[in-house]
């Protein structure tokens, strides 16, 4: 635009097209205020619809003040347009006119006349769709004037401008919901955006910008929406009031409801848009917040009146989906229409499916007090297990527990209080106590399928792939497994699979419980674990793009979905870390963590965010939040989910390295291969020794050999070669290393390698080698997002020191004292004081605040003392 406002040749200005709201005026008003910067004299006019039965209507304050015109019609073209043009410097005259389709004839007439003679630069919005004068539809026809179509913004666009104006991080899910509701319109999107900070329903929480109730409709939004629709004759707002009270419907069945040429009225207007969707044509409101409007404007009795005439003409036409039976339901809760308890009970469980806890708890409740009876009581217990409080759902799992009228319920029932004690509670004796209460009371082997499923789940939770695996096999083998005790089953051999090496066999497993949560009455949830589970076995194995492939399929899935888009938060974040994207991972799992929190420790997934966030915060640099992370990591543990223990001690050892203590960080790298091999958990044992390893351990290489030859996958592999080339102190094979780790797609191990290559050249006195693979490090950080790690730092500063020099010298940098870095490396002052004194002579320093800028470090405050595990 700024181009066609300062031609050589061509058109000298541009007509900015558009729907109401979507920014042309803002657009209009920068380009001229750019313009008035580069000496260009500016008029500016707005025409409205007042000002359009006046001749030069629109420039009357520009004309009054550039003198009288007189009162000839023959006078007033030539001499409005000398007016407009009095007065301009060498740089010319832009004029600019808000709404020009409004614009009075004569108006209109006098910007042809200056576009034709190249009198001046012309800029005019106008909006799409709307009649406008001969004289200014020519401008574009006749391409006197360049038009630019102004779009409503994406997703991403909105999500850009938000953060610009709020000043912080916002939440996808809400930035989702506020694209949803404005559809890209910027003027609407800004009276969501004032109401929601004011009441509070935008707010920040740990940091980041999030919707934690939706947005209100406020009076100028209404306002807004009304100017927009205009006035409509009744049977058009009837229209518009049904399907803002559900939507999409039929035509026929909205034709039925209403006028059919209300509806086609309503269609012409812009104000109802049809499509066809499968063999149906729907009928939908042309705009979201045309239903918001209407729905906040409406009364409640007449809101139920339309539920019931909606409700009773849906079970007419059949409303053969599954969808169309949850939406029955809903509208027959608030309607003056009898309740159906087998409609409610299945519509409850098709909310559950589709992961709307709140709803299927709604739904359940009135089920249960029209007589749903324990199918009923069943919805109530689970979805109150997750959703909490506590002591409500211990309640609720008791009643259903006194429903139990046959071996199938009392496992029902077990499985619901089992899984509740498991993973909402974190209490595993107690919840493995019922299941072995529950399988001494059933007589029949085929009915116990599903605690034993449950049972297979919960070991591969735990840590006991072997048992899950039995367990898990003895349920899918068996062949009279219901769907629910399928899915429980493929969840626990998913996991031992994952942990042990074997991700390579994880697929029809994977398959095969998607099928079983697709048909799941109860446990469709459970499909979330299913993909987190596979997602983690593939990000072991090195199978690095199908495990990010899986997850952004997974988010895209469910981030409409209550807790649903948290976790899916968590999945891409875990991805991106693993790919070494480490500030866009630590956006995500930032997010994730604002808004799981909510659900408390949401069954585990508090903790495994926290672990995945605790990482990244480490190796993007920033340490403190790091150590803050680590702090309510440790408040959060989750013995529900104790296969992840191992990666919890080496989120620790991440961030005890990358804050200087490099050897207490493979301490702690030990500890968890240690943890992991005693549970099997052998893709863990390799991740473990690797980390160790890449904080320049020399010792793992025999074992990681061994490990090659039993773990599925790239990554195993590469891993062995990085530890064996290291410990040979071979460069060359440091960096073949290298490019196998970054083929996988680990490019911070692979920076790592790289790192470790260029300290190995360099130290045997080979500069040009060595500064080639300090390059090579630095690339691969850069495409990591300005990583730190133990090895990366030491590339980015080599200095004449030993490791344990570096490291002490580095504690010192960082403000800690003799004796607090002897406490937390377990030696003796004495020690320290002796590796100093020795780094010094070396460095050519005279006192420690010196060391800060040799190491590239700013001092701070001492960093949280290590616990150990």
């Amino acid at each position: 635009m700024a181009t066609a406002l300062r031609p050589r040749t061509g058109p000298r200005g541009v007509v900015l097209a558009g729907a109401a709201g979507v920014g042309k005026t803002r657009l209009a008003g920068e380009a001229l205020a750019e313009a008035g910067q580069r000496g260009m004299t500016v008029r500016r006019a707005t025409a409205t619809a007042s000002s359009r039965p006046l001749p030069l209507g629109a420039f009357g304050g520009l004309l009054g003040e550039l003198g009288d015109l007189g009162r000839e019609p023959a006078q007033l073209l030539p001499r409005a347009a000398a007016a407009l043009l009095a007065g301009a410097g060498r740089a010319g005259v832009v004029i600019g006119v808000d709404d020009a389709h409004l614009l009075d004839e004569l108006s209109a007439t006098v910007i042809h006349q200056l576009v034709l003679r190249r009198a001046a630069t012309v800029l005019v919005t106008v909006r799409t769709g709307e009649p406008a004068p001969d004289a200014v539809t020519a401008l574009w026809k006749d391409r006197d004037l360049d038009r630019l179509e102004v779009q409503p913004l994406s997703e991403r666009e909105v999500t850009t401008l938000l953060e610009s104006v709020l000043g912080g991080h916002v939440e996808q899910a809400s930035v989702s919901r506020l694209w949803a509701m404005c559809q890209g319109n910027v003027l609407y999107l800004r009276q969501l955006v004032d109401g929601a900070v004011e009441n509070a329903a935008l707010r920040v929480e740990r940091g980041v910008w999030r919707l934690a109730e939706p947005p209100r409709v406020t009076p100028g939004l209404v306002e807004l929406v009304a100017a927009r629709v205009g006035a409509l004759p009744a049977a058009v707002r009837e229209v518009v009031d049904v399907l803002a009270v559900n939507e999409p419907l039929g035509v026929g069945l909205l034709t039925g409801l209403t006028e059919p040429d209300a509806v086609e009225d309503a269609e012409n207007r812009g104000i109802v848009r049809v499509d066809t969707d499968g063999r149906r044509v729907q009928a939908r409101l042309a705009h979201p917040l045309y239903g918001e409007v209407r729905r906040a404007a409406m009364g409640r009795l007449r809101a139920r009146r339309l539920r019931s005439r909606i409700a009773t003409a849906l079970s007419n036409t059949g409303a053969r989906r599954a969808d169309d039976v949850l939406r029955r339901a809903v509208l027959m809760l608030d309607s003056d229409l009898d309740t159906d308890p087998g409609l409610l009970v299945a519509a409850a469980e098709r909310a559950s499916y589709l992961g709307d806890l709140p709803l299927a708890l709604r739904l359940g409740r009135a089920a249960v007090v029209a007589g749903g009876g324990f199918p009923a009581q069943a919805i109530v217990a689970n979805s109150t297990a997750f959703l909490g409080p506590a002591d409500e759902a211990d309640a609720e799992l008791a009643v259903l527990t006194r429903l139990a009228g046959s071996d199938a319920e009392l496992v029902r029932a077990a499985v619901n209080r089992a899984t509740f004690l498991t993973w909402m509670l974190a209490r595993v004796d107690q919840a493995e106590a019922v299941l072995d209460e529950a399988a001494a009371r059933v007589v029949t082997a085929g009915e116990r399928m599903p605690l034993v499923a449950l049972r297979a789940m919960i070991d591969g939770q735990l840590g006991r792939p072997d048992r899950a695996e039995q367990a898990a096999l003895s349920v899918l083998r068996s062949g009279g497994a219901t769907e629910d005790a399928v899915l429980m089953a493929c969840c626990g051999l998913v996991a031992a699979l994952a942990v042990t090496g074997r991700a390579d066999q994880m697929g029809p497993h994977v398959a095969r419980g998607v099928e079983a949560a697709a048909r799941s009455t109860e446990r469709a949830e459970f499909r979330l674990p299913l993909v987190a589970l596979q997602i983690t076995g593939l990000r072991l194995a090195g199978h690095l793009g199908d495990a990010a492939r899986i997850a952004a399929d997974c988010r895209a899935q469910v981030k409409d979905v209550p807790i649903g888009a948290q976790i899916g938060c968590y999945l891409v974040g875990e991805t991106e870390l693993a790919l070494g994207r480490v500030a866009t991972a630590a956006r995500w799992l930032r997010e994730g963590r604002a808004g799981i929190e909510r659900f408390g420790d949401a069954g585990g997934w508090r903790y495994a965010t926290l672990i995945a966030l605790t990482r990244a915060l480490a190796v993007s640099g920033d340490v403190e939040g790091a150590h803050e992370a680590l702090a309510d990591l440790d408040r959060h543990r989750h013995a529900g989910l104790a296969f992840l223990d191992p990666e919890m001690v080496l989120a620790r050892a991440w961030v005890t390295a990358v804050d200087g203590a490099s050897s207490r960080g493979v301490e702690l790298a030990h500890e968890a291969a240690e943890l992991a091999d005693g549970r099997g958990q052998l893709a863990h044992v390799v991740l473990a020794l690797h980390t160790a390893a890449r904080f320049g351990d020399r010792s793992v290489a025999g074992r990681l050999a061994v490990l090659a030859g039993q773990v599925h996958g790239p990554l195993a592999p590469a891993v062995a070669a990085h530890a064996a080339a290291l410990a040979a102190d071979d460069g060359d094979a440091l960096l073949a290393a290298s490019s196998a780790l970054e083929e996988i797609g680990d490019v911070l191990a692979a920076a790592d390698a790289a790192a470790q290559a260029a300290a190995s050249h360099l130290a045997k006195g080979r500069r040009t080698a060595g500064h080639a693979a300090a390059a090579r490090a630095h690339a691969l950080a850069g495409e990591c997002e300005g990583a730190t790690t133990p090895a990366l730092a030491a590339a980015a500063r080599p200095l004449p020191l030993t490791d344990r020099e570096r490291e002490i010298v580095s504690l010192a940098a960082r403000g800690l004292s003799n004796r607090q870095i002897a406490d937390r490396l377990v030696v003796s002052v004495r020690t320290v004081e002796g590796h100093l004194y020795r780094a010094s002579a070396k460095l050519g320093t005279t006192n420690r605040s010196e060391y800060a800028g040799l190491l590239g470090i700013h001092p701070r405050r001492p960093p949280v003392a290590d616990r150990g595990e």
